[in-house]
């Protein structure tokens, strides 16, 4: 007879010690000390909250509770609590907590539990902060308007082991403020933002996904393809701030309030709509939202062609500045009001391949290049999509999908192409950017990116990519205020924007944000090759040479091929010493 299993519905409270080892390795009797007093901490207020304490191992923590606002009101308690007695001791001394609470089925064994319930919480805690808080969706929807705290939603979070993506908020407490004032006593250079932004000092919109209505699935592409466009052309005007199209896209087939949109996006206007294209008809419904106030600025309904397909943007574009009061230069007049191609059929490739090209897979990616190659063949002087052509054999580079020098060679090709045949193009301007760092011409680099955020100041890719560039050129201490700020312009950066803030840290030697900020991007991609090598190299700098170790395994692991050698080829900095630190480093790590 099989013996029943015990399963039950619990928030779980995981949590561990942010650079444990680093404190281990400086002074293990204090740091032992302190772990002790701050673990007495945890077991008083857990129990005070009506949890248990389910395991203790090291410098980690499980508890139980009945409730999700008990578990997440003890976790804020604790915070604030430690980030009083942390800001009694030295900075290298200061003991944060991460700590990650999710809702869900547990399977019961005497005093343990076991299941996906308890490890969703230990991936959701690495997704913190040290000193700060991240619960789960499921924990969200339960104490949404019970607490007085405020969100930051993280958006959907692949992590570890677990199949499917899982939407995260991160928890803004006092416990916050508390730290930041300490660090920004301690060290301006390396505090860090921990409640949400204000409103910038200039008109801030979001567009939202546009819905198709066409009544058929087939067409979301083309419903996508506006948003897009839309959003690319309001980028382009100096006097808007527009959040960028990863960070609209993820409320994409969700009903969220634009007040709450706005909040989370720190963002006053949202503009939303719908397009219903048949056959050669097209009708397009916007409508402009203040969501200070949730007062309907406009809205209108454009009828046309589909030939007519970018006069009908044009008018929306044009009903966004005038009711913003938006005053264009005649630069970018010029810009906005530019038509990208006569023919619609090359515009209709060009989009599908622009909407396989995000899905930033391999078999999308080759899918996208074949219908970039369409749109050219139909109007051979279209910039953009020559542009976008260009990027699909950088992203081949990026992810060293390819390893034949004539790869980039492409991505010169076509860039240049598209700049000769539009000078104002910033997707061609970025491209060339990376195209010029591979070749390790970091002048040239900088100034095509410095050119691609002169045409799209909005352009959040771009100041990622100026500030990954500026590392490698030995200047880190400009790139952090600029990946910043394109975390600014896309709330729901991907991986990419964490590791090019992590790099710029470990440069400036700050080596504990520094492996936060890359374990914080193998939490959402655990084979995210450069993470690995770099965080391998940031290991051995910081002494720590068994973890430097494995780091090394995981490279090989996902590159069983990957060598000194190619490291050695492939890492651009600028000062020779540093590839031949990186080198040496990672020999420490185990590679050869």
């Amino acid at each position: 007879m099989n013996r029943r299993v015990e399963r039950r519905l619990s928030a779980i409270f995981s949590t561990d010690v942010q650079g444990y080892s680093r404190l281990m390795g400086d002074d293990e009797e204090a740091t032992i000390h302190t772990l002790t007093a701050y673990r007495d901490i945890f077991s008083a207020l857990i129990e005070h909250h009506h949890g248990r304490v389910v395991d203790s191992p090291g410098d980690n923590m499980l508890a139980e509770f009945a409730s999700a606002v008990d578990a997440v009101r003890c976790s804020t308690a604790v915070q604030h609590e430690l980030a009083a007695r942390n800001s009694t001791l030295a900075e290298s001394r200061k003991m944060r907590f991460r700590i990650g609470i999710n809702v869900g089925d547990v399977i019961v064994e005497g005093e343990r539990i076991y299941g996906d319930g308890v490890n969703i919480a230990a991936r959701i805690e690495a997704l913190a902060d040290g000193g700060g808080v991240c619960i789960s969706g499921t924990v969200y929807d339960q104490v949404e308007g019970k607490l007085e705290l405020d969100y930051q939603d993280l958006g959907q979070q692949t992590v570890k082991n677990i199949a499917k993506p899982i939407r995260v908020y991160r928890v803004v407490t006092d416990a916050d403020m508390i730290d930041q004032s300490a660090a920004l006593a301690s060290s301006p250079t390396t505090a860090v933002l921990v409640t949400a932004p204000t409103l910038p000092d200039k008109p801030s919109i979001a567009v939202l996904p546009f819905l198709n209505l066409s009544g058929d699935p087939e067409q979301e592409y083309f419903s996508d393809g506006m948003t897009e466009d839309l959003i690319t052309d309001l980028s382009k005007i100096s006097g808007l701030f527009v959040i960028s199209r990863n960070s609209v896209f993820s409320y994409k087939g969700t009903a969220v309030k634009a007040e709450q949109i706005s909040k989370e996006l720190s963002v006053r206007y949202i503009l939303e709509g719908s397009v219903r294209k048949a056959g050669n008809r097209v009708r397009i419904t916007a409508q402009l939202i203040d969501a200070s106030t949730d007062y309907h600025l406009w809205a209108e309904r454009y009828d046309g062609q589909l030939d007519d397909i970018f006069a009908l943007q044009d008018e929306v574009i044009q009903q966004i500045v005038s009711a913003l009061a938006v005053k264009l230069n005649p630069a970018e007049q010029t810009r906005v009001a530019a038509v990208p191609t006569q023919n619609i059929e090359a515009y209709d490739a060009f989009v599908r391949g622009r909407d396989e090209y995000t899905r930033r897979v391999r078999a999308a990616n080759t899918q996208a290049r074949e219908l970039f190659k369409r749109a050219i063949a139909l109007d051979p002087e279209y910039a953009e999509a020559y542009a976008f052509l260009g990027r699909t054999y950088l992203m081949e580079v990026v992810n060293q999908w390819s390893t034949d020098p004539a790869t980039l060679d492409q991505v010169f090709t076509y860039g240049r192409k598209a700049v000769a045949l539009d000078e104002c193009q910033p997707t061609a301007h970025e491209t060339l950017a990376y195209a010029w760092l591979g070749k390790r011409r970091h002048d040239e680099a900088i100034a095509e990116a410095r050119t691609a955020i002169n045409y799209d100041p909005n352009f959040a890719d771009a100041y990622v990519s100026l500030g990954e560039i500026l590392s490698f050129a030995g200047q880190p201490e400009e790139a952090v205020p600029l990946i910043e700020h394109a975390m600014r312009l896309n709330p729901r950066y991907t991986p990419n924007y964490l590791w090019a803030l992590g790099h710029a840290h470990k440069l400036l030697g700050d080596y504990e944000k520094a492996i936060a900020l890359f374990k914080r991007v193998l939490a959402r991609n655990p084979d995210h090759l450069v993470a690995h090598l770099t965080l391998a190299v940031t290991y051995v700098e910081a002494g720590q040479r068994e973890a430097a170790r494995r780091e090394g395994q995981e490279v090989l692991r996902i590159s069983p091929s990957y060598s000194l050698e190619l490291a050695h080829t492939r890492t651009p900095y600028k000062d020779g010493a540093m590839v031949e630190r990186q080198v040496e480093c990672l020999r420490a790590a185990g590679l050869a």
